[in-house]
């Protein structure tokens, strides 16, 4: 997985085989669109006690998924710290957790 961040938006890339087995498609969302941002140090705690999810799961180990009311998504693994966010004017998506080592960079970028 890969998160960049453009002028216009920022992306969450997903390799083929994490869309598959995580019954998750890549999330581009306007920059406009993107509030409370935050930085998670251990987001496998976080994505673990949010209740029941569909998708590639390791537990304590690898998160691709999304919550079963399909508001929450989560691409998170283990030693890695995670940018969360919200999310508007992008379907049933609500949240946002992706884990990348820029974390605190691209919460800064986007004035979390």
């Amino acid at each position: 997985m890969r998160v960049r961040l453009t002028d216009q938006a920022l992306e969450v890339r997903l390799t083929p085989l994490e869309k598959a087995l995580g019954l998750l498609g890549n999330v581009e969302v306007a920059r406009a669109d993107v509030s409370a941002v935050r930085v998670l140090e251990d987001p496998l705690r976080e994505v673990m006690r949010s209740g029941l999810k569909v998708g590639l799961r390791l537990p304590w180990l690898y998160y691709v998924c999304r919550s079963i009311r399909l508001d929450r998504a989560w691409a998170v693994r283990r030693g890695v710290p995670a940018i969360s966010f919200s999310v508007r004017n992008h379907g049933a998506l609500e949240q946002v957790t992706v884990s990348t080592p820029d974390a605190r960079e691209l919460a800064r970028a986007l004035g979390g």
